[in-house]
């Protein structure tokens, strides 16, 4: 059977994009995202609230959009997929893994100020005269029939051999 491995995250960044190039040119950018959620307890009739942080990475011409233009706490809409990183500890020797997310798509989020409170619509601020809905996340997909000048992986993440973190 085949699987499907798809994630769609809105929250906020905890720290700048750190934006990279592999060896090889392909920028690569390196994010936090807070993703928090709201509950009421039965019991108590408590509002609760739990905070989860994720580790993003971005590649390409995404990741120099992202780092260009995000900053600590601003808002955004990240949909990727899920990845799983081993390694083994210098130190104990022993077998670490760590979950993230590869971005494929994102949307900014807020006024364009890090407020996110006016326009939680999805409006950029960039171009407040078009209407969220018809501005679809960025993607790093060319439009068909466009000419990318390449064989189309240009977009694919580098082997790992290639990561500079």
């Amino acid at each position: 059977m085949r699987g499907y491995n798809r994630v769609i995250l809105v929250g906020n960044l905890t720290r700048d994009p750190e934006l990279r190039y592999t060896p090889k040119g392909t920028a690569v950018a390196r994010l936090g995202l807070a993703v928090n959620r709201s509950w009421r307890d039965p019991e108590t009739n408590e509002t609760k609230e739990e905070v989860t942080f994720i580790d993003v990475d971005a590649w390409g011409k995404q990741a120099e959009v992202i780092a260009q233009y995000m900053k600590k706490g601003r808002p955004l809409l990240v949909e990727g997929r899920l990845k799983q990183d081993s390694w083994e500890d210098k130190n104990t020797k022993e077998k670490r893994h760590k979950m993230g997310v590869v971005l494929e798509s994102f949307q900014f989020l807020g006024d364009g100020q890090g407020r996110s409170g006016e326009s939680e619509g999805g409006d950029s601020g960039f171009n407040a005269a078009a209407p969220s809905a018809a501005r679809p996340p960025y993607s790093a997909k060319p439009p068909a029939g466009s000419n990318s000048g390449g064989s189309g992986s240009q977009n694919l993440p580098p082997e790992e051999d290639d990561v500079p973190f």
